[in-house]
């Protein structure tokens, strides 16, 4: 195999809501913690140990945008993305690096029951698709619940 890949899937729950971040010329990223839990049995105690790791999940524009308006602190969400390391520059002038999941698909998993979060899946916003799905055959185009972006 001569390619590489650089895939990250992911089921957790947002650790705060989504933090956004608009530049000039309408593009935006929006910023969240994911927290992933494993819980096993130590084998020579018998005690549960669980353990959570933090993920920095980033989302561009559209994308973006549907996050920060239907995802919050505790929802559970599929993502799907590549890593990406920064390197920055701290106040004191050392540079630091985060390691962040680019976001490229998600998928809502929190019931809206739980939380107001409609939409079930959103494409990457590289597809760039300019379609907008048909509305459903048993309600009216002008009397949809809410007022969704795709």
């Amino acid at each position: 195999m001569s390619g590489t890949v650089n895939k990250v899937m992911l089921i957790g729950h947002t650790g705060d809501d989504v933090k956004m971040i608009h530049f000039e010329g309408g593009n935006c990223i929006g910023r969240f913690p994911l927290a992933t839990n494993e819980t096993y049995t130590n084998r020579t105690t018998g005690e549960k140990v669980s353990n959570t790791e933090w993920h920095n999940i980033v989302v561009r524009n559209k994308a973006a945008e549907i996050c920060e308006r239907y995802l919050k602190k505790g929802d559970k969400v599929y993502i799907e993305g590549r890593l990406k390391t920064r390197k920055w520059q701290d106040e004191q002038g050392n540079e630091r690096y985060s390691t962040e999941i680019q976001c490229t698909d998600f998928t809502f998993l929190t019931p809206k029951s739980e939380s107001d979060a409609m939409p079930q899946k959103q494409e990457s916003p590289s597809t760039e698709k300019t379609e907008q799905p048909a509305p459903p055959q048993n309600q009216p185009v002008n009397q949809q619940e809410d007022d969704l972006p795709f």
